[in-house]
């Protein structure tokens, strides 16, 4: 098989929806995606953000809950995320954040709206933020060997450097494709407000997906069954460090249920949760939308 095509998306749970539309969009200037509901829980939202074009790649979604607690960094858990900038954005961030230096490039990591951390990196002739791709994303798990081997071995991913405890795994094929992995002793993480579900990587189609799943499966791990996900079909698994891993394919795309124009707008919900619509309008906290009019 090929190597598996870099990031699709990422999720996180966050505080306050109104709090993560304003950062996400505001300062950030991401585009809202898709305004829908959390498919496995609708009395929550779920909020994408992306580039403008609102492909995969830079897609960044989260669950937002008005009283959620604080996660705690750890084990078992993607602890941070960035994308790939111009190094004129990374400037005119760099009094908001911590300059850093690591393989070769530089960046900046400024904190989100729950004081999760964002990094900026640097990418000669990358673009500017509102359409820019990630450029990675940074595991944390006490053994690494077995999650580096999922990422060699199954993902064909190449293993291009390793400074201290961080190994840099990336993809040949496609952009958003580089996973850090640290190696560390401490405690377990505590999922709460700012910290990363899951990792989506990406499927060129069905047939893509069913072949990763064999992969996963062949390697010993357990695969869920293929989930609709609406704007895009899914499996998903636990990778060896405990982190949860979701495949996904690029279509249908974000467009499949509203114009492209249009992406964000409006409220969307799958076929199964139409029904409670004016349930649901009534009790989720109304947006505020800065996209444009």
């Amino acid at each position: 098989m090929a190597a598996i095509r870099g990031l699709h998306h990422i999720t996180a749970i966050s505080g306050p929806a109104q709090a993560s539309l304003d950062y996400h969009t505001g300062t950030l200037g991401r585009r809202l995606v898709k305004t829908t509901v959390n498919f496995d829980d609708p009395s929550v939202y779920h909020l994408y953000y992306g580039a403008e074009d609102a492909g995969p790649g830079g897609i960044f979604t989260v669950f937002p809950y008005d009283h959620a607690g604080h996660g705690r960094t750890g084990t078992g858990i993607a602890e941070s995320y960035g994308y790939a900038v111009s190094p004129e954005t990374v400037a005119a961030f760099e009094d908001r954040g911590r300059p850093f230096e690591r393989f070769g490039e530089t960046g900046v990591t400024i904190t989100d709206n729950d004081g999760a951390p964002v990094e900026l990196v640097a990418t000669p002739g990358g673009p500017r933020l509102e359409h820019a791709l990630f450029h990675s994303a940074t595991m944390v798990v006490a053994d690494p060997d077995p999650t580096a081997r999922l990422l060699t071995e199954v993902f064909g991913y190449e293993k291009v450097g390793q400074e201290g405890d961080r190994q840099r795994f990336a993809s040949p094929d496609g952009p958003a494709g580089v996973i850090d992995v640290i190696a560390s002793g401490g405690p377990r993480a505590q999922p709460g407000a700012g910290s990363i579900h899951h990792l989506a990587f990406r499927a060129a189609d069905d047939d893509d997906l069913m072949s990763w799943q064999s992969a996963v499966r062949g390697f010993g791990l357990s695969p869920t069954p293929l989930i609709d996900r609406q704007y895009f079909h899914s499996i998903y698994f636990r990778e060896p460090g405990g982190i949860l891993f979701e495949i996904a394919t690029d279509p249908p795309g974000f467009a499949v249920d509203e114009p492209q124009d249009q992406l964000g707008r409006s409220l969307k919900l799958p076929p199964q949760h139409e029904s409670k619509r004016r349930e649901l309008e009534a009790t989720l906290p109304p947006l505020r939308r800065t996209v444009a009019a």
